[in-house]
């Protein structure tokens, strides 16, 4: 018979905790512009992340946890990482998030920044309070809860690493190095996710890959006026289309089969129950200007193309001149960095392979193409919940939000939830988060929702006692 969980109890130590404690040190985590490596090559001499990883580990040490070890974790030439142990009961959970950022992006409301943290509304706006400064410390407060009210958790490992917007490629190494002081946990909880709405918890059970490329186009030697030479020699930004509509057609349907899955009917349930719950709200996400519109007019198809279909974006372009520097001339060279988003099931080398060969075979006039990319980071489809780690979450969204939970897909990708799916096939996992609409994270105006936040904390603190218990 489980024991009764006082909820309530668990959001009074956790209230002060996070109005306290954590809203004034994710202040100055804020103002720390700890880039991520890919963003910020020479993030080593800069010395922002250090700053980042010191403050979080300073923050750790001081908390009423009996028995805490926080180490930073280093290897020559990666990124640290936190690492926090924490006895408890024979068996293990590990907890993960991460601290490095985003780059600034431009757009910001009028005075909001990046790197000034802002109190608004019940919301910290600012870049990476919600993705995800804010877990180590949900974390952390949740098991210290549990502690606070003799509630009894297991051995927890809590990993919150620098590198997961570079595509966690320091992570593997750490992980090994690891190995035998993780162990082999039984539980995973993810907090770098994304929410529905901010009225309930949110499982995710699919994230899609990632593959980010450079395609880079070389066709003359030198500019030359356009006037004179268009019309002899193409266009770079005609190579570009031309070889983009090979892997994707006008209406952004890619063409490629090995991008492509099927979508399992069980998701396709559970995206009909998550459309029929958001309604026109999946749209009203985009901040779309005046008269625009979503590429469907039908939830559950939005949901579907955003989270189990292949999808192709062009994040930035080198070689063109700004606007105020745009004279009449044919540009030499191009070069675009695209962002293929993969179905969670699709096997990201093998994607990246064929995505190569549609690229660079037989280019256009004869044009020197060539696509590279860093790190394929495959998706991740969730394994089936245990009943005692369904009725956890059911039980936890009741009590903490006064509604049922809801499970839905997400659109982004986490590497290391299929490191660990791949690691730990028996692994139960609880991925959430509290990325919900219009919260921002990469782009101007980046939130995180101090409520949400708090009542996912004491969730995380209610599961991790049904953990125990089962």
């Amino acid at each position: 018979m489980s024991k009764h969980i006082d909820t309530q109890a668990l959001g009074k130590f956790i209230e002060p905790v996070w109005l306290d404690s954590i809203v004034p040190t994710l202040c100055e985590y804020v103002r720390i512009p700890n880039k991520s490596p890919l963003f910020d090559p020479r993030w080593e001499q800069h010395g922002h992340m250090e700053r980042a990883v010191q403050l979080l580990a300073d923050w750790a040490r001081r908390q009423p946890i009996r028995n805490l070890k926080v180490e930073i974790a280093r290897l020559p030439g990666r990124t640290p990482l936190i690492l926090i142990e924490i006895p408890g009961t024979a068996d293990t959970v590990l907890l993960y998030g991460h601290l490095d950022k985003q780059p600034e992006f431009t757009g910001w409301l009028p005075g909001l920044g990046p790197w000034e943290p802002v109190l608004r509304d019940g919301k910290l706006y600012g870049r990476g309070a919600a993705d995800d400064g804010y877990a180590m410390f949900a974390s952390l407060t949740a098991i210290a809860a549990l502690e606070a009210r003799g509630l009894p958790h297991a051995r927890c490992i809590v990993l919150i690493e620098a590198c997961e917007e570079s595509g966690s490629t320091d992570l593997p190494a750490h992980v090994e190095a690891l190995a035998a002081r993780i162990g082999t946990p039984s539980l995973v909880v993810c907090l770098d996710a994304e929410a529905g709405d901010y009225d309930r918890l949110w499982l995710t059970t699919s994230l899609r890959g990632n593959i980010v490329g450079v395609l880079e186009i070389d066709l003359l030697t030198e500019g030359v006026h356009s006037g004179a030479g268009s019309g002899i020699a193409a266009s770079c930004f005609d190579v570009l289309r031309q070889l983009l509509s090979r892997v994707a057609n006008e209406g952004g349907e890619i063409l490629i089969e090995d991008l492509k899955a099927e979508i399992p009917a069980a998701r396709l349930r559970e995206m009909g129950a998550t459309a029929r719950l958001l309604g026109d709200s999946v749209a009203a996400r985009m901040p779309f200007v005046e008269g625009a519109q979503p590429m469907s007019l039908d939830p559950a198809e939005l949901l579907c193309n955003s989270t189990w279909r292949p999808t192709l974006t062009v994040t930035g372009i080198d070689g063109l001149p700004a606007l105020a520097d745009a004279g009449n001339v044919l540009v030499p060279r191009l070069a675009a960095k695209l962002s293929f988003r993969l179905p969670p099931t699709v096997d990201a080398r093998r994607a990246s392979a064929a995505l190569r060969s549609a690229l660079e075979r037989d280019p256009p006039w004869g044009a020197r193409v060539r696509f590279t990319t860093g790190a394929d980071s495959p998706g991740w489809s969730a394994p089936a919940l245990e009943p005692w780690l369904e009725a956890a979450v059911r039980e936890a969204s009741r009590d903490c939000y006064g509604e049922d939970c809801m499970s839905m897909g997400v659109g982004g990708t986490i590497p290391f939830m299929a490191m660990l799916g791949e690691r730990f096939p028996k692994t139960q996992f609880l991925v959430t988060g509290v990325l919900g609409p219009h919260s921002n994270a990469h782009g101007p105006n980046e939130f995180l929702h101090i409520d949400y936040t708090k009542r996912l904390t004491a969730a995380v603190a209610y599961v991790l006692a049904r953990h125990a218990e089962r």
